[in-house]
């Protein structure tokens, strides 16, 4: 699964990307800096400057992640978007399940 969320451009996300993958909720946590997000929010449209959290877990982690990411996220309101992953290569896939087994 992917799981992606978005933080504000001056948040650190490392200690939430950290704390993820330390409790093996999440193999990998990519954070891409320099996204433009423009939405609606409250009646009007705005636009912010964002980091884009790449989550890579499995399925029988979304619940726990989604509650660890929460308690910790910035957001009123923070995205919680789950991607079904078609296919990984083999030793992809291994990697992932090790990573996230506990």
């Amino acid at each position: 699964m992917i799981v992606l969320s978005t933080v504000g451009a001056g948040f650190d996300a490392r200690p939430i990307a950290r704390e993820l993958v330390e409790q093996r909720l999440a193999a990998c946590v990519n954070i891409v800096p320099g996204v433009t997000s423009i939405y609606r929010w409250q009646g009007r449209v705005d636009e912010e400057g964002e980091q884009l959290l790449v989550i890579k877990t499995v399925d029988a982690n979304v619940d726990a992640l989604r509650d660890a990411l929460f308690a910790r996220h910035p957001y009123d309101v923070p995205e919680f978007v789950v991607l079904p992953v078609a296919s990984v290569s083999e030793a992809y896939g291994a990697w992932l399940l090790e990573s996230t087994s506990r």
